[in-house]
Order: C-alpha cells, then sequence, then structure tokens
C-alpha cells in the first residue's frame, strides 16, 4: 500500500490519521497509535505463550526415561487397583466403577444438551442479531438480513464470546483501519459481499445493466438491470431473488 496524497503532494489526513490505498484501491486510514498498541499485546501474548511452553518442559523433565506411555499408565492403573483393594476386592473393581457410570450418565447426558441448546441460542443472538442489526446490510444491499445469513451465515463462528468471520479460504478476516485487530461484523460482512462473484446483483444502485446486458429502455425501465436468460440461471437463489426485487428483467 501506499501513502495518498493532494494535487499540491501533501499527506491526505482523515480524522487526523494519514490515508493509505491498498492495491486493490481500497483506501483506509492508519491507526497508529492502535497499531503501536496491538503489537505491543501481540509481544505479551507471545511472552506468555514462550512461558507456558517452558513450564510445560520442565514439568515434563520428571519423565525422562520413560519411552513406553502406554505401559507406563498401566503400571499406575495396577498401582491404583492395589490401594483400592484395601477397600474392595479387586474383582469387583470394574463393577464399582460401572455403577458410578451409570448413575452420572444421565446428569453428563443432561448437561452436554442443555449446553449444546445454550450455545445454539447464543450463536442465533450473536450472528442473527448482528445480521438483522447491520449498517452495512440495511444501507447497502438491496436484499433482506435473512437472505444476507442464508448466504454468509456459515462464515461467522462464536470463539470466546466474540463474533469471528472466516474468508473463502479458511483465514480469520482482519480489520484494515485496524491493523492486527479481528473485522468488526459490518466490515467482515463488506469484506465477503466484495469477494462475491454476483456482488453486483445484490447491492444498492450498481448501475441500470447487467454485465454484457442491453439497457431496457422505453419507460419506467431507467435504472433497472435487464440480463439475458443465461445470466440469470447463472446467479445464484439469492442472486436471482436481489435481481426480480430489484425490478430487474430477464431476456430470452
Amino acid at each position: 500500500m501506499k501513502l495518498k496524497l493532494d494535487d499540491q503532494g501533501h499527506v491526505v489526513l482523515q480524522d487526523g490519521k494519514p490515508v493509505y490505498v491498498y492495491d486493490d484501491g481500497k483506501e483506509v486510514a492508519f491507526d497508529a497509535p492502535g497499531t503501536v498498541n496491538t503489537i505491543a499485546r501481540l509481544n505479551a501474548e507471545a511472552k506468555s505463550h514462550r512461558e507456558g511452553k517452558e513450564a510445560a518442559e520442565t514439568a515434563l523433565k520428571a519423565f525422562d526415561g520413560i519411552t513406553d506411555g502406554a505401559a507406563a499408565k498401566k503400571a499406575l492403573e495396577i498401582v491404583a487397583n492395589l490401594d483400592q483393594k484395601k477397600l474392595v476386592d479387586a474383582g469387583e473393581i470394574d463393577k464399582v466403577k460401572e455403577e458410578i457410570s451409570k448413575a452420572y450418565k444421565g446428569q453428563l447426558d443432561e448437561a452436554t444438551t442443555k449446553a449444546a441448546t445454550f450455545e445454539k441460542q447464543l450463536y442465533e443472538e450473536k450472528i442473527g442479531g448482528a445480521f438483522s442489526r447491520s449498517k452495512y446490510i440495511g444501507e447497502k444491499l438491496a436484499i433482506p438480513a435473512d437472505l444476507v445469513q442464508s448466504k454468509f451465515g456459515a462464515a461467522f463462528k462464536v470463539e470466546e464470546g466474540k463474533t469471528i468471520a472466516y474468508d473463502q479460504h479458511g483465514q480469520k478476516i482482519y480489520s484494515r483501519t485496524r491493523p492486527g485487530e479481528i473485522a468488526d461484523f459490518d466490515e467482515a460482512i463488506e469484506t465477503l459481499v466484495e469477494q462475491y462473484p454476483h456482488r453486483d446483483h445484490i447491492l444498492k444502485g450498481t448501475g441500470a445493466n447487467g454485465s454484457g446486458a442491453p439497457n431496457s429502455g422505453g419507460n419506467g425501465g431507467q435504472g433497472k438491470k435487464t440480463i439475458s436468460r443465461t445470466q440469470f440461471d447463472a446467479l445464484d437463489p439469492m442472486g436471482k431473488h436481489a435481481h426480480v426485487s430489484a425490478g430487474g428483467e430477464v431476456t430470452d
């Protein structure tokens, strides 16, 4: 990326921040203080990870010389059974364990079901609510939020209570205006729409004609898209809905 300059060669500022232009023409204001803070935070996280690794390596030194993990585990189980023999005959230990397992299996299944239900409710609130409240979807897209969610909803996940978007390559989508930070919902959905092959059919105010299609002409046709039947059939359901909802026409 490069600095954006005005006609006099001066750096263009936005809210006191220098504006940079990416290779794809996208302009963003570079937040230097925010970037410095992010770098400091990442350095602190790297230090924490390094210290954790060193602690784990220190703990593993206690097992130096043990090459057969399965044999070591079995030996520990034998010792545990020998201790338990003081209370229960060795031949009855497995039966006791089975009874305990049965007693708590129902409770575990119930807890698992509740956890799955809460996770689903959290997802619907975080993700579904974000789509319905999105300023970008309401102002920039020509289709309702539920259709946008049906197309792009799978790209969003809730991780550690935060909404995170992934691109078509499975990579997290990061903010262009806040380097090093995860993109917020509207910036992420904008990025996904920019990568969508049929974006011109779902964006508002993208012109009167489809790619390679003639103008509809006549009264009442101004501002409408006209595409061929082949082009229409090539659209996915969301693109078709957007074209029809916008009053677009299809020619044979």
